[in-house]
């Protein structure tokens, strides 16, 4: 299994785990908490039958990369995405993250600029900023940050399986646009990462990536669901939409945060066209308030 070490701690290296598969333009899959790469399962088929090098890599902490008990935040995430692309020598790439892999879009932009990136994709993600300021419309405060890492404290595999619930709205879309199967994989997935990085990273949620944004000068699609339980638009791909001059937005009717899964032909349909160069913006947006 291939490996890039992006640091060290103690006696042991901290080594990210990378799938790249695939020739032509590259595309980077940047998953969300607290999955892994292979969390970009349809996208990744689908990316590869239309000719695309593909490449996913697990977060540290997650998946089959080191679980150090330090480096859950966005300067260290960029550094190692940095590393990862550096390693592999990639050129004209796509990034694309999903949710917390939108931050390390963002944060990796905005530190080492675009010289090697050819397009953006922000999808579920928690771009701009989500704190909640006297100047900064956010829906997280620091109290909720601290509640989430409690309940986790208490008992993580439990609030792992709450966590689904409205990761997918499994109480209207179990049985319909995702399967039992597909759940307890994401859940088992979520039980193996690291105790550490699974209470640490919440608080790297709050991080402002409003001057990362201001950065962007790559074509870059935002795409969000409607029905988004975790991450809801006005916060959200509104608001990074506006942030990021000339992007495009599209917005899935009826998808929850975890849509990857639960509508991944749409997905699909629409990053697939945006990687290709044709405008894809202002789907599907009858139920959301995006303006």
């Amino acid at each position: 299994m291939p490996y890039v070490t992006v640091g060290q701690e103690n006696s042991g290296a901290i080594d990210l785990f990378y799938e790249d598969h695939g020739s032509g333009k590259p595309v980077v899959l940047i998953h969300g908490y607290p999955l892994s790469g292979r969390s970009w399962e349809r996208q990744t088929l689908a990316l590869l039958q239309e000719g695309y090098r593909v490449v996913t890599y697990d977060r540290r902490g997650f998946g089959n990369s080191s679980q150090p008990a330090t480096g859950y935040e966005y300067d260290t995430f960029a550094e190692d995405l940095d590393k990862l692309i550096t390693k592999l020598d990639l050129r004209d790439a796509a990034l694309v993250g999903f949710s917390m892999g939108a931050g390390e879009v963002a944060r990796y932009i905005g530190k080492h600029g675009a010289g090697r990136v050819s397009k953006a994709a922000i999808i579920s993600g928690i771009t701009p900023y989500l704190l909640k300021t006297a100047d900064n419309p956010g829906p997280l405060d620091q109290a909720a940050v601290q509640g989430i890492q409690g309940a986790i404290a208490k008992d993580r595999l439990a609030f792992l399986t709450g966590w689904n619930q409205n990761f997918y709205n499994l109480d209207t879309l179990l049985g319909t646009r995702i399967s039992e199967e597909v759940v307890r994989d994401s859940w088992n997935v979520a039980s193996a990462a690291s105790p550490k990085a699974t209470i640490d990273c919440p608080a790297s949620w709050l991080t402002d990536f409003r001057n990362d944004l201001s950065q962007f000068k790559v074509p870059t699609l935002v795409m969000h669901g409607d029905a988004d339980r975790v991450l809801q638009i006005p916060a959200t791909a509104t608001r990074t939409h506006e942030a990021i001059k000339g992007s495009q937005i599209v917005v899935i009717e009826g998808a929850p945060h975890g849509l990857l899964a639960t509508h991944a032909d749409e997905v699909n349909q629409a990053l697939i066209g945006f990687l290709g160069g044709r405008n894809v913006g202002n789907k599907a947006m009858s139920r959301a308030d995006v303006a």
